[in-house]
């Protein structure tokens, strides 16, 4: 499946590549060669361990170059009172009596424990170009579905972009 990335994604996810290759690639190699100068390489626990670290670190370089080689670059085309990629949107859930901030980003960036929610999740895509004051079925799967109500709709602050988790 091919991943939906904005520009923003795209800029952040060549600096951790570009990081990785320049400063982690290279404390890696240094760790591996320090253990190995240790002696024995069958019963060397630094040895095996600097390993399996670089190891992990090229695994993720492939995988967000693979990425980046097949993602969909994506633009917001929402109004600036619709509901759209990177906006910070408030609604009432009417189940709950409960009011909850969410901000809608791409598949990647989601992460719901932290408010920021899919636009490929039931919620992100039902709550997508709706406007203050709207009404909106979410609906989880066949059998149950709730409303919200769409309180308030913003811009993502700077402060929200500096909490969102490294890819």
């Amino acid at each position: 499946m091919r991943e939906q990335l904005t520009e923003s994604d795209v800029k952040k996810i060549q600096e951790e590549i570009e990081y990785r290759k320049l400063v982690v690639r290279k404390e890696a190699i240094e760790a591996v060669k320090e253990a190995r100068a240790h002696g024995d390489l069958s019963e060397n626990f630094e040895y095996h361990a600097a390993k399996k670290d670089k190891n992990i670190n090229e695994s993720r370089i492939r995988y967000l170059e693979r990425m980046l080689k097949t993602a969909n670059v994506i633009t917001d085309h929402s109004k600036a009172d619709e509901v759209g990629l990177d906006k910070t949107v408030e609604v009432y859930c009417e189940d709950d009596d409960e009011t909850e901030t969410y901000r809608i980003v791409t598949s990647v960036r989601g992460n719901s424990l932290s408010g920021l929610i899919s636009i490929e999740s039931p919620l992100g895509k039902a709550l997508m170009g709706h406007k203050v004051g709207d009404r909106v079925y979410i609906k989880v799967n066949d059998q149950f579905g709730y409303y919200v109500e769409i309180r308030s709709i913003s811009e993502a602050s700077g402060e929200e972009e500096d909490q969102i988790r490294k890819f």
